[in-house]
C-alpha cells in the first residue's frame, strides 16, 4: 500500500472515528442532554484553554527559532482580537436582520445564549467559531499525520491513533458547544465530521508540499489556539455566571478541572505512543 493511500485511510479514519464516539453523546434522551449540556460547556472550557496552552502554543513555539517567538505571540494576540471583531460583525449582522434591539435587553440576552436560535433561525457564533477552530485543529493534525507517515508507516499509524484518542474529549466539548448555540443535533454532527474531514486535507497537502507547511505550521498552531481561547474566555465562561449557588459552582469548578485533566492524560498518552515508536 502506498503511503499516500495510508494517509488518506488513517487521517480519514482517526478524524471520523473520534467524531462519532463523541456523538455518542446525541444518543442520549433530549431532558438528559438539557442536565449533562451545562456540565459539557464547562468541561469544554477546561478541555479548550488546556489544548491551547498546554498543547496548541508550547508545539508551535517549539518550532520556530527564538526570534520567532514573539511574532507568534502577536499571532495570538491578533487571532484574539480578529476572532472578536468577526463575532461583533456576525452579531450586528443577525441583529440588524431581526431588530434584536428593538425588542429589549431581554431579546438581546436571548440571542447571545441561543434560545431563539431552536428553529433553525440563526446559530450563535460560538458555533461557527469552533468549527473553524476545530477545522484548522484537524487540518494541523493531518499534517502531523502525514509528517509522521513520511517518516516511517508505523510511526504514521501510532501517530494517528493518538491523534484519534486525543481528539475524542474535544470533539465531546466540540458537540455540547454547537448544541448550546443553537445548532440541531443531526446539524453539530455533520459540521463536526465536516472539520474532521480537514484531518485528510491536512495530510495529502503534507504529502505533497511538507517543506512548504513545515514553515506555516506554527502559525496555524496559534491561529487555533486563539480561537480556542477566544471561545472559552468570551462565549463560554460568561455563561456559567449565570447561575452563582454554591452547588452550581462547584459542579462548574469540577468539570472544568475534568477537561483540564482528561485532555493532558490524553496528551501523556499520544507521547508515550509517540516515544514508544
Amino acid at each position: 500500500m502506498s503511503v499516500l493511500l495510508f494517509i488518506v485511510l488513517f487521517t480519514a479514519l482517526g478524524g471520523v472515528l473520534s467524531v462519532l464516539a463523541a456523538a455518542l453523546f446525541l444518543l442520549l434522551p433530549e431532558p438528559q442532554q438539557k442536565l449533562v449540556l451545562p456540565h459539557g460547556i464547562s468541561f469544554a472550557i477546561g478541555a479548550l484553554l488546556t489544548g491551547a496552552f498546554c498543547g496548541l502554543i508550547p508545539h508551535a513555539f517549539e518550532e520556530v527559532q527564538p526570534q520567532q517567538l514573539s511574532t507568534l505571540s502577536a499571532t495570538i494576540l491578533a487571532g484574539i482580537l480578529g476572532f472578536f471583531v468577526l463575532e461583533k460583525l456576525l452579531v450586528w449582522r443577525h441583529c440588524h436582520s431581526n431588530a434584536c434591539e428593538a425588542h429589549g435587553e431581554d431579546s438581546h440576552d436571548d440571542h447571545h445564549h441561543g434560545h431563539n436560535h431552536s428553529h433553525g433561525s440563526g446559530h450563535r457564533p460560538a458555533g461557527m467559531f469552533i468549527i473553524l477552530g476545530d477545522g484548522i485543529h484537524n487540518f494541523v493534525d493531518g499534517v502531523l499525520i502525514g509528517a509522521a507517515f513520511l517518516t516511517d508507516v508505523q510511526l504514521g499509524i501510532v501517530t494517528s491513533l493518538a491523534v484519534a484518542a486525543h481528539e475524542i474529549p474535544q470533539e465531546v466539548g466540540d458537540f455540547a458547544i454547537l448544541l448550546h448555540s443553537g445548532y440541531r443535533r443531526g446539524e453539530a454532527l455533520f459540521y463536526n465530521v465536516l472539520a474532521s474531514l480537514t484531518t485528510v486535507v491536512g495530510g495529502v497537502l503534507a504529502y505533497f508540499s511538507l517543506g512548504d507547511l513545515h514553515h506555516v505550521l506554527p502559525y496555524f498552531l496559534t491561529l487555533a489556539a486563539s480561537s480556542f481561547i477566544y471561545i472559552a474566555v468570551a462565549d463560554l465562561i460568561p455563561s456559567l455566571h449565570q447561575k452563582t449557588d454554591m452547588k452550581t459552582s462547584l459542579q462548574q469548578i469540577g468539570f472544568i478541572l475534568a477537561g483540564v485533566v482528561l485532555i493532558l492524560v490524553m496528551q501523556g498518552i499520544a507521547h508515550r505512543f509517540e516515544g514508544a515508536a
